[in-house]
């Protein structure tokens, strides 16, 4: 069992007591997901369907394509996409309540077939292997995800079903980051790899990165690093389940710091799945979150309409 101490540093769980078919096995880890997303907000997850041979891969060909130079990479940048899909160059991206740019490029991959008003695949040309590792990639940890959403809708009482229709071709995005090499005599005061923040989404599921940095907040008001083992992914509730929770489960806040001056010169890589529920998903708060030591905190909104709110914070969307 996971005891108070152990939320001083993020829990560490096996999916596979989830998927086993041992209702024993199933309950405890139900309520272990459930209260560690309670307390803190993360927790790592092992046999989550990643393959090392696939991790090195995605990450491989992430190296190759920002290593191109950055005219060929504006090739895949489509800003009448909001930053949704494709290439989001340097500068871009400015967390919520801050005035200086984040010090990272990325590249976004949505559903790869995707339905409705849902945009399509923006994929680089020169390397194809790119597109069919964070394809695969997509497809992995989007079947995770829906493990672990059904888990979390039996921790809040809701049919284990709950999220399933509501996730079904959502419009959830891999992203594959660099955090370039940094500069420290040319580096904009104030300006840090990742600010503080919450994500959007539901939940994050984050592979291990190619080095240190992400730090989360905890309840005490102090940062503590986190890594993900090689078997693990770290899973983190969003600021949407948050609010249809009334902050029952908690979107905690986390960011990746600078490099200490002799590591400036290096490269960061991560990639983040975050996932996301169909635009017309309703996030009011639940009823069964919500009684007099809880009242309700948040207005009501679609998951759409919270969408485009961050994106225009974030400075994505105009």
């Amino acid at each position: 069992m996971l005891t108070e101490e152990l939320y001083n540093e993020i829990p560490s769980l096996d999916l596979a007591d989830f998927t086993s078919g041992d209702p024993d096995r199933k309950a405890r880890f139900v309520q272990e997901l459930g209260r560690a997303f309670n307390q803190i907000g993360f927790v790592a997850i092992r046999n989550h369907g990643l393959t090392s041979e696939l991790t090195q891969r995605l990450y491989g060909s992430a190296r190759d394509f920002f290593s191109l130079p950055d005219t060929l990479k504006q090739k895949y940048e489509h800003p009448e996409l909001n930053g949704q899909r494709g290439y989001i160059g340097k500068g871009k991206e400015t967390a919520k309540g801050f005035k200086v740019a984040d010090l990272k490029e990325f590249y976004h991959i949505g559903q790869p077939e995707p339905e409705g008003d849902i945009p399509g695949n923006v994929l680089p040309e020169e390397y194809p292997e790119f597109g069919e590792a964070t394809l695969t990639a997509y497809r992995t940890l989007e079947s995770a995800g829906k493990q672990l959403l059904r888990a979390i809708a039996l921790y809040l009482e809701l049919p284990e079903n709950y999220f399933d229709d509501k996730v079904q071709n959502g419009d959830s995005i891999l992203r594959a980051l660099h955090y370039f090499p940094l500069d420290p005599n040319t580096t904009p005061d104030g300006a840090v790899r990742a600010a503080p923040h919450g994500d959007i989404n539901l939940i994050t599921l984050l592979m291990g990165a190619s080095a240190d940095g992400l730090e989360v907040l905890r309840r005490d008001g102090k940062w503590i690093g986190i890594t993900a083992l090689p078997d693990q992914v770290v899973v983190n509730v969003g600021d949407m389940l948050d609010r249809l929770t009334n902050h029952k489960l908690k979107s905690t806040i986390h960011q990746v710091v600078n490099p200490s001056r002799e590591k400036m010169n290096q490269s960061r890589y991560s990639i983040p799945f975050f996932m996301h529920p169909r635009a017309d998903m309703n996030l009011t708060s639940l009823d069964s979150c919500i009684d007099t030591q809880h009242p309700k905190i948040y207005v009501d909104m679609t998951a759409g309409e919270f969408l485009n709110e961050r994106l225009m914070e974030l400075g994505l969307k105009k």
